[in-house]
């Protein structure tokens, strides 16, 4: 009991904080560097990320001071903020030449570094710092010899879904319900800061006044994905890496917007909320 009242209280002040910040953004304004032409042609503000690692961050904090151990509120701080500052970055200053992981890779080869695989590259690393500290906390349930796969694993799965929450950033509210729907089985195991951070951000994002961008996307995305690697076996563990990174795969050559479209009930789902 004390435990879920921790992650309520977790959860609820990430939340509160969200729609709070947010509601005052899109009120008073924000930086023209933070201002986009969405899908509908819209102008919206990518504050919403930003405020939305900051929620998530404090309902951590929160979990940190009723958890003193910190065993499941570090990892994911320090997978959320490290994935949060790379896709800030990229937000900020990234160019829209190369797309998709192949165009990155590809633009590598021909000697030019983007910023969306500056963004990679970090979210690997804060992907592999959080797994480094869920190993840390796992190591005397698991032999020696396998705790450098385990570690991969996590690193894999964290950095994946991370990516594939950004993929998804791409109508009103749909990456935020997604967040929901992935982290409300994990809410005792770290993840009730990010689904709270998420529901915050969904007043605003709903109705195309500001989206997550791809620092609030990625952070939102490593921070379940971390609370999913302190408490899913290495069996689960292994097929959530399969079925993200197949997603990802995916993504190369199908739009999943379209395939939405085309499924009735996902269509209802990702338009639920939204005004008209």
């Amino acid at each position: 009991m004390h435990r879920l009242l921790a992650c309520a209280a977790s959860g609820v002040t990430a939340a509160w904080l969200a729609a709070a910040g947010n509601h005052r953004v899109t009120k008073f304004g924000a930086p023209s560097r933070l201002v986009r032409t969405n899908y509908a042609g819209a102008r919206v503000t990518l504050a919403e990320g930003p405020i939305a690692v900051a929620a998530l961050v404090a309902g951590s904090c929160l979990d940190r001071l009723i958890d003193p151990s910190g065993r499941r509120s570090v990892p994911v701080i320090v997978a959320s903020v490290g994935a949060g500052l790379v896709g800030a970055y990229d937000d900020l200053y990234g160019s829209f030449q190369a797309k998709g992981f192949r165009g990155h890779l590809g633009a590598l080869r021909s000697g030019e570094l983007t910023t969306g695989m500056i963004k990679v590259i970090g979210v690997g690393l804060s992907a592999a710092a959080a797994a480094t500290l869920v190993q840390r906390a796992r190591h005397s349930r698991i032999q020696p010899t396998f705790r450098v796969l385990d570690g991969l694993l996590d690193t894999a799965l964290i950095a994946a879904t991370a990516n594939l929450i950004n993929l998804l950033d791409l109508r009103p509210g749909r990456a935020a319900k997604v967040t929901i729907l992935l982290g409300v089985g994990l809410v005792t195991s770290g993840a009730a800061p990010a689904v709270g951070a998420a529901a915050g951000s969904l007043p605003t994002d709903l109705v195309g006044r500001s989206m997550l961008g791809d620092c609030g996307a990625n952070a939102l995305g490593a921070a379940v994905a971390t609370a999913a690697a302190q408490t899913l076996p290495w069996q689960f563990r292994l097929l959530s890496l399969a079925a993200v990174a197949a997603l990802n795969l995916a993504s190369e050559r199908v739009s999943f917007t379209a395939l939405i479209e085309r499924t009735p009930l996902l269509r209802r789902l990702d338009q639920l909320g939204r005004p008209g």
